[in-house]
């Protein structure tokens, strides 16, 4: 769950104003080559994201778990499945539907971890 919050930082962070990123440090500091951003945050969290027509190839480091992570995301249409694996074995599964402005979001991950849940772009998740 952890990663999908970040990546959902990352597509708010162009939104924000210069005075906004002086605002909010913990932001992550990004660069970007046509198909490749690559980030990192000042607690020591690293990610790219490479883009290959419509699959979307995630890899990270998380600092407090001390873990590295992978994830792919393949997307037809309006649905986007995604599964992912860290360096401690637990590996997950889910997608994401948009409905209009509003994402039907599902996971599961054999850490016991599960949720569905509804976005709107109007009152959030």
């Amino acid at each position: 769950m952890r990663i999908v919050l970040k990546l959902a930082l990352l597509s708010v962070a162009p939104l924000l104003t210069i005075n906004a990123w002086a605002q909010i440090p913990s932001l992550a500091k990004c660069t970007r080559s046509a198909n490749l951003l690559v980030c990192a945050d000042a607690d020591g969290n690293a990610y790219s994201v490479n883009t290959v027509g419509s699959t979307i190839y995630l890899r990270g480091f998380e600092k407090t778990g001390k873990r590295y992570w992978a994830q792919t995301n393949s997307r037809y249409g309006q649905l986007t499945f995604f599964t992912g694996i860290a360096s401690d074995g637990e590996a997950w599964v889910g997608y994401n539907r948009r409905v209009g402005w509003t994402t039907i979001n599902r996971f599961s991950s054999s850490g016991g971890s599960s949720a569905k849940f509804t976005c709107s772009r109007i009152a959030g998740c």
